[in-house]
């Protein structure tokens, strides 16, 4: 397969040179999942880093009356992994399910790390990853904690409205923190806007 979008995805963040790039993700090797595969179950360790290059995914938990909450959706492209858990060899907390058929390239930690060690531009490239998925989760839960729900669905229409092709949307209001029919009574609401 051909890694133009996984390549792409490096320069997309900051100048680096291709034969740096190229080198960077020689270890990468793709895979493909269909819809409603489970990449990474609650309570496995992952062993693996995972470039989504297409399609869309989430990550959810079970909350006490086992329901399921969504925690994150993922659009390609863009990484998805439980860091912690790849980082530092504990059991995740979340399970990620793809939610169309997807694409993935993976690495394992081993050629992370050798990275880490001697490209200095991946050094760079995964400390500015890290500062993003920061920024996102706190601006969730700060979203999360301070806005209507309304508010919440407008911001995830303006910033990601093929999320609303391509995912359910049982899983849309989940993640949102709503009901199906709260979600349904906003959508109505916004049309008439």
């Amino acid at each position: 397969m051909d890694k133009s979008k996984l390549n792409a995805f490096f320069h997309s963040l900051f100048p680096i040179q291709k034969e740096v790039v190229e080198k960077i993700t020689e270890t990468f090797r793709d895979f493909t999942l269909e819809k409603n595969t489970t990449l990474l179950h609650k309570e496995e360790i992952s062993t693996k880093t995972y470039f989504l290059e297409k399609g869309y995914m989430r990550s959810y938990i079970l909350n006490e009356d086992q329901e399921e909450i969504t925690t994150n959706i993922y659009a390609a492209p863009c990484f998805v992994n439980d860091f912690l858990s790849f980082f530092k060899k504990q059991p995740t907390k979340e399970t990620y399910q793809t939610l169309t058929d997807c694409c993935f390239w993976e690495t394992s930690l081993e050629n992370v790390q050798h990275n880490f060690h001697t490209i200095p531009e991946f050094r760079e490239f995964s400390r500015l990853l890290f500062v993003i998925n920061y920024a996102q989760l706190q601006d969730r839960v700060i979203e999360m904690a301070s806005e209507k729900a309304v508010t919440r669905y407008r911001n995830l229409i303006n910033q990601k409205p093929s999320i609303f092709q391509n995912v359910p949307l049982k899983v849309i209001a989940s993640y949102l923190g709503i009901t199906d029919s709260s979600l349904s009574r906003i959508r109505k609401e916004s049309t008439r806007i």
